[in-house]
């Protein structure tokens, strides 16, 4: 029996490619052993059956940026019902337009660069990506959010007024942002900045309570609409190459 080799060694030797383009095509999901996709170049293989994907190309591994629909009660980040462990490949969405070929390593050492609350439902964005959490962290103040806001309760006289402009929160005053009726039970609120509680502590300085909170939108990416409808909740997409917030 021949002994066990890293699988970029043995792909290097059966294709021609050097170490480093061998490895590149495994960690892009592009090499198969014995009819399944291997990802790990360490990975040891012996007398099995290694394959190269007619359609490999040589490209660049990029880091994955996931849009979730976060479903009410899941917490963004800690605890065993964490957002990201909704994130597998059984849940992704069936309409996703991305055309990203799914990878396991998509599913590693995800962060959410943009807080959304435990009992709030909606987009949320877990990514890999520098580039993506430098935009969605530092330039957070410019990013428009649109959120539709369940309430109950009747709303002061000049309530839609004050929601606009003149609310503060933590001691801070708020900068202006744009509350319209969508029905006589919702608002939707388009608001640059917005911190964890912030939109629950609005409804209630104008009499208002909040029965739920749902985010839409993060800039210029909503949660998605297919064939089918929207993407529902617990289920996620890729953002696709070239899409910015």
């Amino acid at each position: 029996m021949s002994a066990p080799v890293r699988l970029n060694h043995r792909v290097s030797e059966l294709f021609g490619f050097s170490r480093a383009e061998a490895e590149q095509f495994i960690q892009n999901g592009w090499v198969s052993v014995d009819g399944q996709v291997i990802e790990a170049p360490q990975h040891k293989v012996t007398v099995e059956r290694v394959e190269l994907d007619p359609d490999a190309r040589l490209e660049a591994i990029e880091p994955a940026t996931i849009l979730l629909h976060k479903p009410s009660g899941i917490d963004a980040i800690y605890g065993d019902k964490s957002a990201s462990t909704l994130v597998t490949p059984a849940t992704r969405w069936a309409d996703d337009p991305s055309g990203e070929r799914l990878l396991r390593r998509h599913f590693h050492r995800l962060t959410s660069p943009v807080p959304i609350d435990a009992e709030a439902s909606g987009l949320m964005v877990l990514t890999q990506d520098g580039r993506v959490w430098r935009r969605l962290t530092e330039d957070a103040a410019l990013i428009e959010h649109e959120y539709v806001v369940e309430i109950s309760g009747e709303i002061a006289p000049d309530g839609l007024r004050r929601l606009s402009h003149g609310l503060s929160f933590n001691g801070r005053a708020l900068p202006p942002c744009k509350v319209s009726w969508q029905n006589e039970t919702r608002l939707r609120f388009a608001i640059k900045g917005v911190q964890g509680g912030q939109l629950r502590d609005m409804c209630r300085q104008v009499g208002l309570g909040v029965v739920s909170i749902r985010r839409l939108r993060i800039g210029r990416i909503a949660l998605g609409k297919g064939p089918n409808g929207a993407m529902p909740p617990g289920i996620w997409r890729y953002l696709p190459a070239g899409e910015k917030f």
